[in-house]
């Protein structure tokens, strides 16, 4: 049996060691119809944005939301609406109300989730902004398409787990 020198195991387990780091980083992956949309390192306050057309209101929305400092959910921060309605925030316990030209504003909501589910729908436009990279899900998706995000290791959000 051959024997290798100390720098050569070393040097294995190094590589090992970076690849296991790498598999097992926590992402924020957004699927889709059996398929992975996005897949994005899930960084402690990682920003990403929720725009649509209200079902009921037809108005717009945009939801504020962050990757939780412990990466192991999702925290809503605001909300920026058009008019008041079914589903849309209005009691001052749930954060800072303020008005902003012809939107309302809730600030500081800080509402947790473990990770979200999301459906396309008839004229809803709905829209996910992660960073610079805008995915327009309502022009990919028939109606109807449940959408997910969740953070998970890497490796899971490769392997569709």
């Amino acid at each position: 049996m051959r024997r290798y020198p100390l720098c050569v195991w070393l040097t294995l387990i190094g590589v090992l060691l970076g690849l296991l780091n790498v598999f097992l980083t926590p992402c924020l992956v957004v699927r889709a119809a059996g398929e992975r949309v996005a897949i994005v390192e899930a960084r402690p306050e990682l920003p990403f944005s929720i725009h649509f057309i209200h079902s009921v209101q037809k108005t717009p929305v945009l939801e504020n939301l962050e990757v939780h400092e412990s990466r192991d959910g999702f925290t809503l921060l605001s909300t920026k609406y058009q008019s008041f309605g079914v589903g849309l925030p209005f009691l001052a316990e749930e954060g800072d109300f303020r008005e902003e030209g012809d939107y309302y504003v809730f600030d500081h909501m800080d509402r947790h989730f473990r990770d979200l589910s999301l459906r396309t729908g008839v004229g809803t436009q709905l829209t996910l902004t992660v960073g610079s990279h805008e995915y327009r899900l309502f022009e990919r998706y028939a109606p109807g398409t449940r959408i997910d995000l969740a953070i998970m290791p890497f490796y899971r959000g490769i392997l569709g787990l």
